[in-house]
């Protein structure tokens, strides 16, 4: 079992800075990648950025150049966000990925706002 717990989501102004943070517990040694998704209000959850094991990083097109995914071991992921956008206002979830299954973190909420 993996328990994941997002944290330090929070009130940004556009073109403001955000880090949100993953913190693992549990069994982890066989999570291969762990991901960020966003989900705001009526859309469909999407995929942000992801990272392996081998430290390789994928980003949304819209996050890219913004957004920096880094992990501690498998302790702790974080996501940077810089230059930030109303429309990054969104739940942010972290997930886990094993070769038996996958779990989710219950979310931290992120508003843009001026």
């Amino acid at each position: 079992q993996v328990q994941l717990v997002e944290s330090g989501g929070g009130l940004a102004q556009p073109g403001g800075s955000l880090r949100v943070s993953c913190a693992a517990s549990g069994i982890t040694f066989d999570i291969y990648v762990m991901l960020w998704y966003r989900q705001a209000p009526g859309s469909q959850r999407e995929l942000v950025a992801s990272i392996t094991r081998s430290d390789s990083t994928n980003y949304a097109e819209s996050v890219k150049g913004r957004f920096t995914i880094s992990r501690d071991n498998w302790n702790t992921v974080y996501l940077q966000m810089n230059s930030l956008k109303v429309e990054d206002t969104a739940v942010y979830y972290c997930k886990a990925n094993t070769l038996s299954r996958t779990y989710w973190g219950q979310g931290t909420q992120v508003t843009v706002s001026s």
